[in-house]
């Protein structure tokens, strides 16, 4: 698994820690920026990342931002992102079993590291289930590309 991490510049601390712990999990990962504190907006990265994502460059994304909102509804402005905003691992959880989200978008200001490291763990690791979540995540995919349901 190849993750793509980026951030704005209220980020980059917790982005730090989430790529020490994906270090620890042997999981192969690029920071695709920014790189220092200096104040940017969240569109031009996270949706930097999720188009690496979309294009088949990396399988996974990791967003931060202050709340975890700005920079999931960036990613998810990208056709064939499925981005998730957690605050706690169960959503985490149940959006990669029932949504197949390839991009999970974190608050510096709302979790804590620990709690973050704990969210991207489960993520991680949590499978699709497809199934009858198939149906529905091609519903996401028909409405991408204007299909009305």
């Amino acid at each position: 698994m190849r993750v793509a991490l980026a951030s704005d510049h209220v980020g980059i601390e917790l982005k730090g820690a989430i790529a020490e712990l994906l270090d620890e999990l042997s999981i192969e990962h690029s920071d695709l920026g920014p790189y220092d504190p200096a104040r940017t907006d969240y569109p031009l990265h996270g949706s930097r990342a999720a188009r690496a994502v979309a294009e088949g460059r990396f399988d996974r994304a990791i967003l931060v931002c202050g709340t975890g909102i700005g920079i999931s509804i960036a990613a998810n402005k990208i056709p064939g992102i499925r981005c998730v905003a957690c605050s706690e691992p169960y959503s985490a959880v149940l959006s990669r079993h029932h949504n197949d989200t390839n991009a999970l978008a974190l608050g510096a200001r709302v979790v804590g590291v620990d709690l973050a490291k704990m969210i991207v763990r489960e993520w991680i690791a949590a499978p699709y289930e497809g199934g009858r979540h198939a149906v529905r995540v091609a519903q996401l995919a028909a409405l991408e590309h204007g299909i009305c349901l």
